[in-house]
């Protein structure tokens, strides 16, 4: 059982939520990454997504491509982003650490490559956003043999084959886009996410992940009442550009401890 299927088990057993922060590697710089992720875990995050940062970020809001632009102007790589995960894994074994980027970059370096230091620097789950699930089941197999959980996208729009596709490729969790558009979108329909929610957990049998347009304690807890997790980005990165150097990691991790207090009201009204 992988080190998610290990997280989302433990959190079922105690009745409660998955907390999935977001940030882009070497957003402000390659320096704070490692601090930002031992923060937001330190602040009540279960999973760190971190993002792989790419020059056409096609999925992602202007708040995450303008951490995308500041990451990669700082010069972050793919291979400086596997380095991070490998520093963060100096203190920080338990974790687990997903990747979310695109199929550029990794084709770059080699999917059979990439695959094999991933998994070697401590990286246990990979979403590539431009990868569907039917175009990529050797990638997808690959990773599971390596022992990283392929992770997919699924959307409002989804069909019943995607769901079929992902449940055959994926591993870990889904991702459900909650709205139509790019990260940091707002205006999330609950009572459809709520509809939805059943219908794809049934479908592909892994816990799933809700993203896109939850900003603040009150949408990540009615989001939490359906969702068995819930993915925050966009308002994490604001909180990075607002925040003075010196506050960031301070500012991240309040901010993740609001989230987490409000998600664990959900398991404390459940008692």
């Amino acid at each position: 059982m992988s080190k998610i299927q290990t997280t989302f088990q433990r959190l079922q057993a105690e009745g409660r939520k998955a907390l999935i922060p977001f940030i882009t590697a070497g957003d402000p710089d390659g320096e704070l990454t490692v601090p930002l992720m031992h923060a937001m875990v330190a602040g009540g995050a279960d999973i760190v997504e971190l993002g792989v940062p790419f020059s056409d970020p096609m999925a992602d809001g202007p708040t995450i491509q303008r951490a995308s632009e500041r990451a990669l102007a700082a010069g972050m790589t793919l291979r400086k982003v596997l380095a991070i995960v490998r520093t963060f894994r100096a203190e920080d074994q338990t974790t687990p650490v997903v990747l979310m980027g695109y199929a550029n970059p990794i084709e770059a370096m080699g999917e059979d490559t990439f695959i094999a230091v991933a998994s070697e620097a401590g990286v246990d789950g990979v979403l590539v956003v431009d990868y569907p699930p039917e175009e990529c089941t050797r990638f997808a197999a690959l990773s599971k043999a390596a022992g990283l959980d392929p992770i997919f996208l699924l959307a409002p729009t989804s069909s019943e084959q995607r769901f079929r596709d992902v449940a055959e490729a994926g591993s870990g969790y889904i991702y459900y886009v909650s709205l139509k558009g790019v990260t940091g979108s707002g205006n999330l329909d609950f009572d459809e996410v709520a509809r939805r929610i059943p219908q794809i957990r049934a479908a592909v049998g892994m816990p799933v992940g809700v993203g896109f347009g939850i900003r603040d304690a009150e949408s990540a807890k009615r989001i939490g009442e359906v969702a068995d997790a819930v993915v925050i980005g966009s308002r994490i990165i604001e909180e990075i550009e607002r925040s003075p150097r010196d506050a960031v990691v301070s500012n991240v991790s309040a901010f993740i401890r609001g989230i987490r207090a409000a998600l664990d009201e959900i398991a404390g009204a459940k008692q």
